[in-house]
């Protein structure tokens, strides 16, 4: 039963981003053709931001108990932010976790994703290294990494 309820759910949603895909262009979501609870992200790194330029993919694996609990969404593209775990690109989100709410959608769970490359909250790091210097208040040396991580893994190769 609550499978059937999780499933409409994510119908309705694959029905409003088909016909979103224009309205949002810094999102593209896209569900896997076998798998409803299996969905990829492309999004765009915020601009003014390190990321801006680069396309960072998410995986999205949905529970059966959606929209009762939240996805489970991690980075596939290698990004260096405090909220994101270097290696595996699990992501430290409130929604995410104990914040989370049935009106959330995968779209905006991106929005909101988007938002925190925006605004790092350095005091929860998954990545040490970056909230360290966050910390610090070196701005510059966490800018200086991130644009680095972004055109290494988030930008298409040139020729």
């Amino acid at each position: 039963m609550m499978m059937q309820a999780s499933r409409a759910r994510l119908f309705k949603e694959y029905k409003e981003v088909q016909r979103e895909k224009t309205a949002d262009p810094d999102i593209q979501l896209v569900c896997d053709d076998s798998n409803i609870f299996k969905w990829t992200a492309l999004i765009k790194g915020p601009s003014e931001t390190p990321y801006d330029g680069g396309v960072f993919q998410l995986a999205f694996s949905v529970p059966e108990q959606y929209p009762l609990q939240p996805p489970q969404v991690r980075f596939l593209t290698k990004i260096f932010h405090p909220n994101v775990h270097f290696k595996t690109g699990e992501i430290c989100l409130d929604i995410l976790k104990n914040a989370w709410s049935p009106a959330w959608t995968l779209q905006s769970v991106c929005r909101a994703i988007i938002a925190l490359m925006a605004h790092p909250e350095p005091d929860s790091p998954l990545n040490c290294d970056s909230g360290n210097l966050l910390r610090s208040g070196d701005i510059r040396g966490y800018q200086s990494m991130a644009r680095m991580y972004t055109r290494l893994a988030a930008m298409p190769k040139k020729g």
